[in-house]
């Protein structure tokens, strides 16, 4: 997706907010690799000066992006909400977070293992019934009849690790006209793209998609995003409370994440970011007709755990935070350093992993909820951990040195173009040597 903001002129800021590793809205200063923290300094503004190119050239409309690194935190925002428009992008901007939602689902999913309302193994039949006695494709491209018993049941693990036999189907193309496709399609149940919304409740969508059989045998291979809509589900039936009720009771509100939702206020979905993509017959950025903050001023139908919450980008530094601490936030234990661990772990094989082929994952592992490097590259050793988001953001946080890094976009292009891998790469850098 794309970046795009445009630049009024670069404005220094004081060195001593620089020195405290806070930085307001707005253009970094730079600084010399000599000086004392010169190259922490010098690291940021190459970072500005990349995504504030990507803004001059219109690549990008406008980001929220910071860097925090052993107790040294930046933020920086850069151009407008709209194409050619004249509000800028604040740090309290929110944002559609899309795939940045099934972190915070697998999270809140271990509470509830924790609490002792889920196990990680047992059937989910127990509170989706809907989904016991699952029949499996003979071949993924094959008639909806044409099926076999499943071996067992799907587990909780299953869909925290996106092992549960159905998903998004990336080859030969995305989301070919299979007829697992097209039923999914023709029952409303809006398995890949967040908008347009399902009109469905929690409850018919997962009696619907009961109806449908599974495209591969449960923990058999690794397939994108059902399984977090499944999980937004059994969160609720198992909390016995909504699912957004359930989330800022144990996770929003405790790491005073307070812009965080499935709606907003009407006053902060006015604020929200026009969603731009290019037109690939113009070459142009074009405002999307989709998810018009007049939708995010109500609660939907469905609230996805997949893609459906909108946040800003301290609420999200403060789950970040929450993770990098193994379960802590200012002092205070909502998770333990195990469920941490266990989030934040490669649980696909070898096999698994070449299955997934190429796309989404581009060779990562995959914990619960979130991807995790497992080989060496340019932004890290293995062990990072985070996601992307299909409305232009990202999110990764590396352990070993502290580091957390956050883009939050509403340029689609962003995660496409080289843009997301240029923010983790100089981030990454700012942070010094690995």
């Amino acid at each position: 997706m794309h970046r795009r903001t445009l630049l009024s002129g670069a404005a220094a800021i004081g060195a001593s907010a620089l020195a405290a590793g806070v930085v307001p809205d707005g253009p970094v200063a730079r600084a010399s690799a000599n000086t004392p923290g010169g190259s922490w300094r010098a690291g940021l503004a190459r970072l500005h000066d990349a995504m504030a190119a990507r803004v001059a050239r219109r690549e990008l409309v406008g980001v929220v992006y910071l860097v925090a690194h052993r107790g040294r935190l930046h933020v920086d925002t850069i151009g407008t909400l709209s194409l050619g428009g004249d509000e800028r992008m604040r740090r309290g901007t929110p944002f559609r977070i899309a795939s940045l939602t099934k972190p915070i689902i697998a999270a809140a999913t271990m509470m509830l293992v924790e609490d002792g309302r889920l196990a990680l193994h047992e059937p989910v039949d127990r509170l989706l019934p809907e989904l016991a006695d699952r029949r499996v494709l003979t071949r993924i491209d094959g008639p909806l009849d044409q099926t076999v018993p499943a071996a067992r049941p799907i587990t909780v693990e299953d869909l925290l690790t996106f092992r549960m036999g159905h998903g998004m189907i990336f080859e030969p193309s995305f989301q070919p006209p299979y007829p697992i496709i097209t039923a999914a399609a023709d029952l409303r149940l809006v398995m890949d793209q967040p908008d347009p919304r399902t009109p469905l409740g929690p409850d018919e969508w997962i009696r619907r998609f009961g109806t449908l059989p599974l495209m591969w045998q449960p923990g058999q291979r690794w397939q994108y995003n059902t399984s977090a809509l499944v999980l937004g589900v059994l969160i609720a039936r198992a909390a016995g409370v909504p699912l957004e009720d359930f989330l800022r009771k144990r996770v929003f509100r405790p790491l005073g994440m307070h812009h965080t939702g499935f709606s907003l206020p009407p006053a902060e979905a006015r604020r929200l970011p026009g969603l731009y993509m290019t037109n690939p017959q113009t070459g142009q950025l074009e405002l999307q007709p989709g998810s018009m903050p007049d939708e995010w001023s109500r609660p939907p139908a469905f609230p996805s755990g997949a893609a459906g919450l909108a946040s800003t980008i301290d609420d999200y530094l403060a789950f970040s935070q929450f993770l990098l601490n193994r379960g802590v936030h200012r002092g205070r234990r909502l998770l333990s350093a195990e469920s941490i661990r266990r989030l934040t772990t490669n649980h696909l094989t070898p096999q698994q992993l070449a299955d997934a082929g190429p796309f989404p994952l581009t060779g990562r592992g995959w914990g619960y909820g979130m991807a995790v490097s497992i080989t060496p590259d340019e932004i890290s050793r293995p062990g990072r951990y985070g996601w992307e988001g299909g409305y232009g953001t990202v999110w990764f946080n590396d352990p070993q040195r502290d580091l957390t890094g956050i883009a939050l976009t509403q340029t689609v292009d962003f995660l496409f173009n080289g843009a997301s891998d240029e923010f983790q790469r100089l981030a990454a850098a700012a942070a010094g040597p690995q």
